[in-house]
């Protein structure tokens, strides 16, 4: 029944993998609720049957958060149908989600993540220099986990990667001196493994895969921080802190981490205020004084 708008979703709006995935299972579950069969029935939903389905959701355990995922998919599907000229209402306009609390993200501290620190924590075989890349690819660029896999030896160059974002979007990222060096050892280590031509593999040859990633990344930040959370996005929020709380722009910021607009990127202007606010008042005179 949704065949064409899946592939709308693949082909015109090229999302990724993992969000098709997310979608197809939010409106199959949508579908099983509604008990609809054609996508007719789909355009004569109510708002009101939507709520319901909001309501249902709640007591069943859904997190705000969750239940705006799955509105959204709805709302993306709502959008579809009008743009086909399948419906001429849209039920979606009326609905607002539940209210989610803003979490600010994760991130470590700058002297957790020193040199003097990271480079205690790998051998200087193949796995050893492929963990140490990893790490300060994550620390040193920002990019996303399935970014850090997709990375192909083609997009490695002299002074600059380039990443392949969400919908497909290239960018090209800067890298450091210590990043160039950390590349070239682990690629002369490398060529003796795999011909494969993703950038990080396994010892056996085959690509990385995300649990993988996860898993060695997790036990890193264990070690260097005391951090709750421990994954390979805490070093994306990380990269993003630093580079604000050390004189970075939003705008420059936004480029480098992919994202499709500024309100994106603000995010991270919480944990920058934060830092000032400490140096304020810690530094001004009047600070000290009762």
């Amino acid at each position: 029944m949704l065949q064409k708008f899946y592939e709308y979703l693949r082909f015109e709006k090229r999302f990724s993998e993992h969000t098709l995935v997310a979608y197809t299972t939010d409106l199959e579950q949508f579908i099983v609720f509604s008990e609809v069969t054609t996508l007719q029935d789909i355009t004569q939903l109510k708002s009101v049957f939507i709520r319901g389905w909001i309501v249902q959701l709640m007591e069943e355990g859904y997190s705000n958060k969750s239940v705006n995922r799955k509105l959204a998919s709805l709302r993306t599907l709502f959008k579809w149908l009008r743009k086909e000229g399948i419906s001429v209402e849209n039920p979606m306009s009326r609905i607002r989600g539940p209210k989610v609390e803003k979490r600010l993200p994760s991130f470590a501290r700058e002297q957790e993540l020193g040199s003097d620190r990271t480079k205690h924590l790998f051998n200087d075989d193949f796995n050893g220099l492929r963990d140490e890349l990893m790490l300060e690819l994550f620390y040193q660029t920002g990019i996303r986990l399935s970014e850090l896999i997709g990375l192909s030896l083609q997009d490695i160059q002299s002074n600059s990667i380039k990443v392949l974002g969400k919908r497909n979007k290239e960018r090209i990222i800067p890298i450091s001196s210590s990043l160039q060096h950390a590349l070239q050892r682990y690629i002369a280590a490398r060529t003796v493994f795999s011909k494969c031509n993703r950038l990080l593999i396994l010892e056996n040859g085959k690509p990385l895969y995300p649990a993988f990633v996860y898993r060695k990344i997790h036990q890193m930040l264990g070690t260097l921080t005391t951090l709750d959370k421990r994954s390979p996005h805490v070093l994306r929020h990380t990269f993003a802190t630093h580079m604000l709380n050390n004189g970075a722009g939003l705008e420059t910021l936004k480029a480098l981490l992919g994202h499709a607009s500024l309100a994106a990127t603000q995010v991270y202007t919480h944990n920058s205020f934060a830092q000032l606010n400490q140096i304020y008042r810690h530094a001004h005179p009047r600070m000290n004084k009762s």
